[in-house]
């Protein structure tokens, strides 16, 4: 532990020197297209959350033509402490962190150090001979090997044990729990041995089906680097982006910038928030980050510019256009949680919308452009990035229950404002 403690250390102190440019520019918003009349508008309408409790506060930041134009910062960190809410408080993103570890997998990739059509037992080899659960829950056929494509674009076959409650019939996310594949107390390589004992929901490659996949990513990242993920992070990504307020851990420094739900909001919840405080072991490539709005903008930042950021670049122009296209398409079944009517597919880590106006799906709104990419965090972050309208927006609180309500009217307003 001591030896993993000082090399996260010494990785802090190399990339410290990235860290000095961590803010984007910012611009009026009528200089870029935005009417800041209509963008007061949407200051008026997250408020309402705040004014009347559903929530304890947020922070909102809208980008275009590579400067902030809109930040938005309203409500208290910490309804415990009452502790206002600041543009650089830290949050869970929980699945935000997904992003981020797909671009990790992708700079490996580029480096020829993994493909994307290899199976995941040469680096994982514990992860051969798997088989795909019968419709019985007992018997069981031998599964064709999962594929590093797979894990990036969610047709491993692997699932989530939080998904018990939504499905009909589901034996394999109990076997999930029964075999503690929930634990915190377990690092990436455990994980996957336990994963290895089960079997999987699909063939792989069949279908599309939210699980495990890019937490076993994170776990091929750290043996085919030979470092932690969170090394890897802030050697490759973190730390060249100037993201000095994004780790899996919030260290002592920096605690009194967490910011927490309500305490009702904590009750009930099929996962519930991490400690990030604490002594953290599971670097989590699907759920582990914590981040600020500011951190995250500078993502973004460099996904909208095809891959580089004031001069840092991290993937190739092709390789990010690759990452945002859909990979899902027709020859994959789409499974029990895409919707009726929907109006996108997904890419390499996040989800990418494929056609016009349709019903409404995920997260993202009928309004907006074919080509946009997007993602959320379960404990209340949202993002999406609109490479025709070249803008993104970011929306952070803690609180699980209100995410969807609150992403939609965020993204919605923030295209509304558009007037050039």
């Amino acid at each position: 532990m001591r030896c993993k403690q000082f090399v996260f250390a010494i990785t802090l102190l190399l990339t410290s020197s990235y860290a000095q440019s961590a803010e984007l520019p910012h611009a009026a918003p009528g200089s870029v297209g935005f009417s800041p009349e209509r963008l007061a508008r949407l200051s008026a309408v997250l408020q309402v959350g705040v004014e009347t409790s559903e929530i304890p506060g947020y922070v909102a930041l809208v980008a275009r033509r590579g400067k902030v134009v809109f930040v938005d910062v309203q409500g208290e960190q910490d309804p415990n402490k009452s502790v206002a809410m600041s543009d650089d408080s830290i949050f869970r993103i929980y699945s935000m962190t997904k992003p981020i570890t797909s671009v990790a997998a992708l700079v490996l990739v580029e480096e020829g150090k993994i493909n994307l059509g290899d199976p995941i037992h040469m680096y994982l080899p514990e992860l051969s001979g798997l088989t795909v659960i019968g419709h019985d829950g007992q018997d069981a056929t031998n599964a064709t090997p999962i594929t590093v494509l797979d894990l990036l674009r969610h047709t491993s076959g692997l699932t989530y044990a939080f998904l018990k409650p939504y499905l009909n019939d589901s034996p394999l996310e109990q076997m999930y729990l029964d075999g503690g594949i929930n634990d915190l107390e377990i690092n990436n390589a455990e994980l996957v041995t336990r994963l290895s004992r089960l079997p999987l929901k699909y063939e792989p490659g069949s279908t599309w089906f939210y699980g495990r996949s890019t937490d076993v990513l994170g776990r091929l990242i750290e043996v085919v680097s030979g470092v932690t993920l969170e090394t890897f992070f802030q050697q490759r990504i973190l730390g060249p982006l100037g993201m000095k307020d994004t780790s899996f851990r919030v260290v002592q420094g920096k605690a009194d910038r967490l910011a927490q739900p309500f305490a009702r909001d904590r009750e009930g919840l099929i996962l519930p928030y991490t400690d990030p405080l604490g002594g953290v072991l599971f670097e989590a490539g699907g759920q582990g980050l914590t981040s600020t709005v500011r951190d995250y903008a500078r993502f973004l930042q460099m996904l909208l510019n095809k891959g580089e950021l004031d001069g840092v670049r991290i993937l190739g122009r092709k390789t990010v256009e690759l990452m945002t296209m859909d990979h899902v398409g027709d020859a994959v079944d789409r499974g029990p949680l895409f919707l009726p009517g929907q109006s996108h597919g997904f890419g390499l880590g996040v989800a990418v919308r494929t056609t016009g106006v349709r019903a409404p799906v995920m997260l993202n709104s009928m309004i907006g452009s074919v080509g946009e990419y997007f993602w959320a965090g379960y404990a209340g972050t949202y993002f999406w990035v609109d490479p025709q309208e070249d803008l993104f927006g970011i929306y952070m609180m803690q609180s699980v229950a209100n995410l969807s309500n609150y992403a939609q009217k965020f993204k919605r307003h923030v295209l509304y404002s558009l007037v050039d």
